[in-house]
Parts: structure tokens; C-alpha cells; sequence
């Protein structure tokens, strides 16, 4: 369906502005007419009650766990005194401050901050942090919030190579001491980062790193206390932050602290000034959520074995895989257009994963991504490799730009190593 700003009719609302219209039909009428044809990009069939559903962040499958239930019916019904106010307010005895004295002391750090969500807690922290004369020094991959937070800083936002240690430190070396910024696993491709390396560059350095958490709280460490716990380098890191929608499957957003920070982050944190605290039902959700996770051993065992399994199998089929090890697979079949037909052939049979594209990854790096859940059946897994295997000879993975780009990088380092020989 041809779509342009100018044919909708808002009878109650005033004219736009020329300079409005022109910049969506400039960066977004002919993307939606003909890349997409007229249909959405992200949005395909709605799933059928038997999908195998890969497009959610569960990884452990807690949702509806009882406890969880329990805990929120609980506070819904003793908590009609509550009042809804800012974060700044909550302190003391507070069942907020119980659960980020509870997720700090978890992770191994002093205190923290609970937030509206992953995308303003990375926001808040670094736009208090930083300012016009810290480099942050941020991934090229790194979550999108991580680099609104350096320019809500107005600090400069100097990228280095993604996964690139060495090439980090000829950054710094050229500019200076300042803040790192790091996604522990990455959202859009499953990579984890090399963090021993990257906290031994930040220490020989002077630096401070900020390690996003969202993707390894939950899934990875002892008891799940994520990757910095599981490495031992908890006390080298100077904050973590995490988005509690993934394995926490709520709608929170958590940073750590020093003790002695609080309450200058408190009055200078703009999210958290400027937001609503959370639900009374939300508080106590995520309160037994916590202790869910910190005894699903089992659940993350699982987790791993699963993606280790479907990357093992995508892989033999000829999908690209090599950038990630973790549970989240990104099928990058490059342009827009041929994701959309590979979205298509893989709802049609009731497989359904998530659309990453623009502003999400680069234009010409668009992806389904499909991410594994402990509570993922054998069945279904199976299902998963089966429609992969079907599907393959009509979406030819191995010669997607991704493919391509992997198969001159492998040829381009044999011959390296030919000429040493």
C-alpha cells in the first residue's frame, strides 16, 4: 500500500509544518513505498498459537513463574497508600531501596539505582558522569542509549572498532584519559565482549568503564550475577547497568554506584528526577524475580546448551553466524528488502523471530534476530532448524553481504599465514 504523509487527513488536528513534511517524506515515504512495498518492515504476521516464538528477551522463561504472580497480586492489594512520585524521594526502609541494595550487593557492587528502564538508566548515568571534557570512548556496536547518553552529556564520543582492545587503546592514547563503554553481550549480533582486555586497557589508562549488562544479568556468572561477576572483575568495573525487560522480563532499568555517589546521582541524574518511580506491584515483581533467577542454575544451563545447539545447526546450513556465541542469532541477511522476504518465508511456518533495522543497525545491515529461551522445547528447536533448512536454497545465506565479507576476511588470513611460512 503506497503510503505519503500528505494523503492522511487529520480533520482535528492543525497543518503540519512544510519543513515536517518534507523531512518524513524525505527519510521515510520512499523507504516504506519501495523498499518495504508499501508494508512493514517490523511488523508481519501475527503468530498463530502453535509459533516457535524467538522475538522476546525471556531468557529464562520466568514469565508467569508463580512466585512472580504472587508477589504482584500481593502489593496490589496492600498497597493503596502508595504514592507515585520521583525516584529522588525513595530512600530508607523503601521496597525500592530494598531491591537495589539487594541487586547491588548481588553483583557484587555498593549500591545502585533502580530506573524507569535499560534506555534511561545508560541516559542518566553517563549524561551525570560525564561532560564536556570526558572522552567517552564507545563500541561501535554499543546499545543506542549509551550513545544518547554521551550526548545528552555533550561530552565527545570517540568510537573505537568493535570488540577492539588494542585499537581502544590508540584512542585513548590520543586523547586522553575518559569514560569506556561496553555492551557485555551485544544485542544485535550475540558477540561477548573481550572485558579482561578491555578492563586492562581502562586500568593502564587512567579510565573509568561502564559495562552494559543487559544481555549476561540473569543468563551468565554465579547465580546468575552476570559477566563481570562471572570473570571476577566486579570490583575493577567502575558501573554496571542493565535493562530489567530481558531476563527479568519486566520494565525497569537498573545502574550501580559507589555508596558515596548516591545522592549526588540523585540530583543530577535527569531520568531519575524527572520520571515516576515505579509501581508498588512492579517493585515487588522484580523483588521476587531476583530470587527466581539466583536459583534457575538449571534454567541457564539449558539456555547455553540451546544456542550453542541452534548456532551449531543454523551454521551447517549455511547461515552466517561467526559474529556471536551467545543466545542471541542474528540471521543479517543485509538490505531491507531481503529481509523482508526472509521475515516472510520464515512466518509463513510459524517461526517467528524480531526485525533489526535502521535506526536499530546500519542501513545495509538489516537482520532477523532470533533469540533462545531455556523454555524452548527440543520439538521446537527442532522445528527451528527444519524451516532454516527448508527455507535456505530461497534465501541463499551463504551469499548474503555477511557470508561474502567473512569468506575474504578467512581467505585474506590464510595467505597471511602462507607468507609467514
Amino acid at each position: 500500500m503506497s503510503w505519503s504523509l500528505a494523503s492522511e487527513a487529520f480533520p482535528c488536528d492543525p497543518a503540519l509544518s512544510s519543513q515536517l513534511m518534507q523531512r518524513v517524506g524525505g527519510e521515510f515515504t520512499d523507504r516504506w513505498n519501495r523498499l518495504w512495498g508499501g508494508r512493514s518492515l517490523v511488523h508481519g504476521r501475527n503468530p498463530s498459537p502453535n509459533a516457535v516464538r524467538l522475538n522476546g528477551n525471556d531468557y529464562l522463561g520466568i514469565t508467569g513463574h508463580p512466585d512472580i504472580v504472587r508477589a504482584q497480586m500481593r502489593s496490589m492489594q496492600y498497597n493503596a497508600d502508595f504514592a507515585i512520585q520521583s525516584s529522588v524521594y525513595m530512600h530508607g526502609t523503601h521496597p525500592i531501596r530494598d531491591l537495589e541494595r539487594n541487586l547491588s550487593q548481588w553483583i557484587g557492587k555498593e549500591d545502585g539505582l533502580i530506573c524507569q528502564s535499560g534506555y534511561t538508566a545508560n541516559l542518566g548515568l553517563l549524561q551525570a558522569i560525564a561532560d564536556e571534557s570526558t572522552p567517552v570512548y564507545i563500541d561501535t556496536l554499543a546499545h543506542t542509549s549509551l550513545w544518547e547518553g554521551a550526548r545528552a552529556a555533550k561530552a565527545p564520543a570517540q568510537p573505537f572498532r568493535h570488540n577492539d582492545p588494542a585499537h581502544l587503546k590508540r584512542v585513548i592514547a590520543r586523547d586522553g584519559p575518559g569514560i569506556v563503554v561496553v555492551d557485555s553481550v551485544y544485542s544485535t549480533t550475540g558477540a561477548i565482549c573481550p572485558l579482561a582486555d578491555m578492563v586492562e586497557v581502562v586500568q593502564e589508562s587512567g579510565s573509568m568503564i561502564l559495562v552494559d549488562e543487559s544481555h549476561t544479568l540473569g543468563t551468565h556468572g554465579p547465580h546468575g550475577a552476570g559477566l563481570c561477576a562471572e570473570l571476577g572483575l566486579s570490583k575493577q568495573v567502575h558501573f554496571i547497568t542493565a535493562s530489567l525487560a530481558k531476563t527479568f522480563a519486566g520494565r525497569a532499568g537498573y545502574f550501580s554506584m559507589p555508596a558515596a555517589m548516591r545522592y549526588y546521582l540523585l540530583v543530577n541524574s535527569f531520568p531519575t528526577i524527572f520520571s515516576s518511580c515505579l509501581l508498588p506491584q512492579e517493585i515487588a515483581g522484580l523483588a521476587a524475580t531476583l530470587e527466581v533467577i539466583k536459583r534457575s542454575d538449571k534454567e541457564r544451563s539449558r539456555l547455553h546448551s540451546i544456542s550453542r545447539k541452534l548456532r551449531e545447526d543454523l551454521s551447517e546450513l549455511g547461515y552466517p553466524l561467526h559474529q556471536g556465541t551467545e543466545q542471541i542469532l542474528a540471521l543479517e541477511s543485509g538490505t531491507e528488502p531481503a529481509t523482508m522476504i526472509l521475515r516472510d518465508l520464515l512466518e509463513e511456518r510459524d517461526v517467528f523471530g524480531a526485525v533489526f533495522c535502521a535506526p536499530a543497525t546500519s542501513r545495509n545491515r538489516t537482520m532477523v534476530r532470533l533469540t533462545a529461551s531455556s523454555a524452548l522445547t527440543d520439538a521446537e528447536l527442532e522445528r527451528v532448524v527444519d524451516v532454516a533448512a527448508e527455507i535456505a536454497p530461497m534465501v541463499k545465506p551463504w551469499e548474503w553481504p555477511l557470508a561474502r565479507r567473512a569468506a575474504v576476511s578467512r581467505a585474506s588470513h590464510a595467505n597471511e599465514a602462507l607468507a609467514v611460512a
